[in-house]
């Protein structure tokens, strides 16, 4: 068996038509190439498509069924050839993008959306993961592409472009003894248990660690849900709070007495020098670039 494209659309027009004459005039084609077509598309599926009994075909209900799957059919082959003309322009065959956990409130889907609009078959895979974890998926080529916040120490492998600033900020429950302070030392919060987002690779210390007792998560939506039941105090992201105004009635901002209670970073999206990036990543990449340029 051996069907083409272009019997299936022949086929398909055929049908919408309801004869071979005005399936040849809608396809600029002379009626006896529409009817040896068919002709072999029968030979080939060995299925009799049209009674030739009067002036006009007449689809058979074997035809009839086999027209539904048509039209879905000659669209998958579209997007099909599509794709692999992409793929021979550079597009890579997928695009993992990791969020680094304490970004997921942030609106990163926008730039899922405008790959999605730019290379609709192109499969992107997210993953969420600590600092720490999201930067080895980097280094290690599971992941092209990674949102996350800069570091003052960068690998040499690296290379980044900024798109905003993020602020976290320490919080606890309001029934939480560092909440009832008005400010709070340094030695109180050496002696609080603060839950932090971590690593998932216990050897890796947790930046922004500034407790004696801790306990780890991997994202900061289960280290919300662990310091509203004041388990301990913890470090999350302002916007959090902003979005979520149920939030700011269970959680208290800590006032630090030596310091300013309140970290800002720029969050930069990071690429491995190293990988060799497909079209879609370079298209983000330059994108957020000309957009920066662009507000200056």
């Amino acid at each position: 068996m051996n069907i083409n494209q272009e019997q299936l659309i022949i086929f398909k027009t055929v049908i919408e038509t309801g004869s071979f004459s005005a399936a040849a005039r809608k396809l600029g084609k002379v009626p006896s190439a529409v009817s040896m077509s068919i002709a072999h598309l029968e030979i080939d599926l060995n299925l009799s498509l049209f009674q030739r009994v009067g002036r006009e075909p007449v689809p058979t209900p074997q035809a009839l069924t086999l027209y539904e799957k048509t039209e879905q059919l000659l669209i998958e082959m579209n997007q099909w050839k599509q794709h692999a003309f992409a793929l021979g322009e550079g597009l890579e065959s997928t695009l993992n993008i990791v969020v680094v956990s304490e970004l997921l409130h942030t609106q990163w889907t926008d730039y899922i959306c405008l790959l999605e609009q730019q290379f609709p078959e192109l499969q992107i895979n997210i993953f969420s993961a600590p600092q720490e974890d999201a930067l080895k998926m980097l280094l290690n080529q599971t992941a092209q592409l990674a949102l996350m916040f800069e570091r003052e120490q960068l690998e040499s492998r690296e290379q980044f472009v900024e798109l905003k600033r993020e602020a976290l900020v320490p919080v606890a429950a309001i029934g939480f003894p560092l909440a009832m302070l008005e400010q709070v030392s340094y030695e109180q919060i050496l002696q609080s248990r603060q839950i932090v987002v971590a690593s998932r690779d216990r050897n890796i210390k947790p930046e922004l660690l500034f407790s004696k007792k801790y306990w780890r998560t991997d994202n900061h939506f289960s280290a919300c849900s662990m310091i509203m039941q004041g388990l301990g105090w913890g470090v999350l992201p302002l916007e959090m709070l902003n979005q979520n105004p149920h939030l700011q009635q269970q959680l208290q901002i800590l006032n630090f007495l030596d310091f300013t209670p309140k970290f800002e970073y720029f969050v930069d999206l990071v690429w491995s020098r190293e990988s060799q990036l497909g079209a879609a990543a370079r298209f983000l990449i330059n994108h957020i670039r000309n957009s920066r340029k662009n507000t200056k």
